[in-house]
């Protein structure tokens, strides 16, 4: 799945002539988008979930419902369980007319884990993924516009939006195989009609440069943590040379600033801050010692890998770690990375037979490879 060509179409053209700067309406064929988060889903997560706040909150006519409206207290080996969602007492607000909203939903359903890491990969920005199911005749939030750039899908039902830009006010219809695309600020609000709906939005939380300069000022600025001279407005004119002194300074650090180390550094925190994708890793850790030259290993689905050299050291950035390796078997690793799928055997142009189980095996333990069963 190529999440950015589902969501916008031409990725190219979206990242050249889209991104931030205008809305985006496409259109795919509905199931490709339906089977990450269908009705069916939501209803399994309302009914047959233990979920607890905040990942589910309700809203109706424009206000968030307070979590004692639909939640309720239990007990696990007697100690408090609080928070928990009440499926009857949503349900209920549900036939009135309120809106459930499914928070963080990338925490906890691996589709859309799944889609989240990869549109991460190819953007570059952190993301995050909420679902808004609304009943008939019903709109859960009023005209308003958020603080990140979003992508909206739907997957069941129909909504009607409106969407106001520099052009004016648009009438968009979100169906099943449409997505939309809304940079920060677009002004915004939804609503049902004859039918219900469920959309999923996926938000771009967008680095700006302050994220990088930041990075560089911040330290600066700690180390003149020192108090400014007693008596201090005897002598201005000292203290304002006193201060053109520690511009000049700070002037001459910033200029020096090592700005491929600074952007080294910001890569290294989003390449390994995002969050795991392990479904079946505890039957990957049981398999681990059993990987022969004969396995039959493939790429996690949504695995990133990232190969940063440093000296005699190989980095390894997975998404969620950062894992070295010995420079010297970077074309084993490289090989590896070229496959979706491979056997041990298939490395031995780099690798002897055992080396190339010691590989493949940390690679499954550490979620990038896992056996096929």
């Amino acid at each position: 799945m190529n999440p950015l060509s589902i969501l916008s179409g031409d990725p190219d053209t979206f990242v050249r002539e889209v991104w931030g700067r205008r809305i985006l309406v496409h259109h795919v064929e509905p199931g490709l988008l339906e089977g990450i988060f269908g009705i069916d889903q939501a209803d399994h997560l309302i009914t047959e979930n233990a979920l607890r706040t905040p990942q589910l909150r309700l809203a109706k006519s424009g206000s968030v419902l307070p979590e004692a409206r639909f939640t309720k207290h239990a007990t696990i080996a007697g100690k408090p369980l609080t928070g928990l969602v009440d499926a009857r007492k949503v349900l209920d607000e549900f036939a009135d007319g309120a809106t459930i909203v499914f928070q963080g939903l990338q925490r906890y359903w691996q589709p859309l884990r799944e889609l989240v890491r990869g549109l991460e990969e190819q953007l570059g920005h952190p993301c995050q993924a909420n679902a808004y199911l609304t009943p008939p005749g019903s709109q859960g939030f009023a005209l308003h516009s958020d603080t990140h750039d979003v992508f909206v899908f739907q997957t069941f039902g129909a909504k009607q939006w409106e969407v106001h830009d520099a052009e004016g006010v648009h009438q968009v219809d979100m169906v099943p195989g449409v997505s939309m695309y809304l940079p920060t600020g677009t002004p915004h609000a939804a609503r049902t009609q004859a039918t219900a709906s469920l959309h999923v939005t996926v938000g771009i939380n967008r680095y700006v440069w302050r994220d990088l300069l930041k990075r560089v000022v911040d330290p600066l600025l700690a180390a003149a943590d020192d108090p400014l001279p007693a008596a201090l407005f005897d002598d201005p004119e000292a203290l304002a040379a006193a201060l053109r002194d520690r511009l000049a300074t700070f002037a001459d650090a910033v200029r020096d600033a090592d700005a491929a180390g600074v952007v080294a550094t910001h890569e290294r925190a989003f390449a390994t801050g995002r969050q795991p994708l392990l479904g079946g890793a505890l039957l990957d850790v049981l398999n681990a010692p059993g990987i022969d030259d004969d396995t039959l290993l493939r790429r996690r689905a949504g695995s990133t890998c990232l190969l940063r050299p440093a000296g005699e050291r190989l980095h390894l950035l997975l998404g969620d770690r950062r894992v070295t390796v010995p420079a010297r078997i970077e074309p084993a690793v490289r090989e590896l990375l070229a496959h979706d799928e491979l056997r041990p055997r298939d490395l031995h142009d780099h690798l002897d037979a055992a080396g190339a189980i010691v590989l493949t095996r940390r690679m499954v333990r550490e979620g990038l490879l896992e056996v096929v069963r």
